[in-house]
């Protein structure tokens, strides 16, 4: 049984709406699903469960061996343990990242704090360091108010391309909606060619299985 991590990153999702990229990841989990029914999915919506900052206190409680924590920092490192258990045992990641300020969201790269720990999803080593996460297939669903090229204005796809592969993550597909706040015709050519990506990804995920 294969099992799919999905996190949502959008500030615009709430009980009565959804952000574009989070309507575009699940649209590409129905498809996974489809081609995969014994798909096991595990969500992680940042909407739901807001990440925290990784501040002072944190590093302390990080820092403090186990049987000196207090429940205070026990509380803490059990969290930042939670969200580093449920991305190791996943074996395909979705992730729905707008982009917000050229950047991506501020509770991603909080997730991304907690996430990267030495000697849990990476190490160091003479020759540089070693992603831990073990091998996945991960695919990130961007959407942009405006159109941006990577080299250029687009901060989202190298920060993501670096990090992730940081903890070992390289075998990554992006798909992304972008001018969706550039008029009509704009947006429905950004999500147009989301879709139409999300097809051609969904028909070799087929392929695959």
């Amino acid at each position: 049984m294969t099992s799919l991590l999905h996190i949502t990153s959008s500030l615009f999702d709430a009980a009565d709406k959804l952000g574009v990229s989070t309507q575009l990841s699940h649209e590409l989990i129905a498809g996974l699903r489809a081609a995969n029914p014994d798909l096991q999915l595990r969500c992680r919506d940042f909407a739901q469960t807001p990440i925290p900052y990784l501040d002072n206190a944190w590093l302390g409680a990080l820092f403090t061996p186990a049987a000196e924590r207090n429940d205070e920092q026990a509380q803490k490192v059990a969290f930042s343990d939670a969200l580093i258990a449920e991305l190791k045992a996943a074996e395909v990641l979705v992730i729905g990242v707008p982009t917000y300020n050229f950047s991506v969201p501020a509770m991603l790269r909080s997730w991304a704090d907690h996430v990267a720990r030495a000697g849990v999803t990476f190490k160091y080593t003479d020759k540089g360091a070693v992603g831990l996460t073990g091998s996945k297939k991960v695919y990130l669903v961007i959407a942009s108010g405006g159109i941006h090229e990577e080299g250029g204005t687009d901060h989202v796809r190298p920060w993501l391309r670096t990090f992730l592969g940081f903890l070992g993550m390289n075998d990554l597909e992006f798909i992304v909606a972008g001018g969706l706040n550039m008029g009509e015709s704009a947006r429905a050519q950004g999500l147009e060619k989301a879709r139409t990506n999300i097809t051609t990804l969904l028909a070799a995920a087929r392929k695959e299985n």
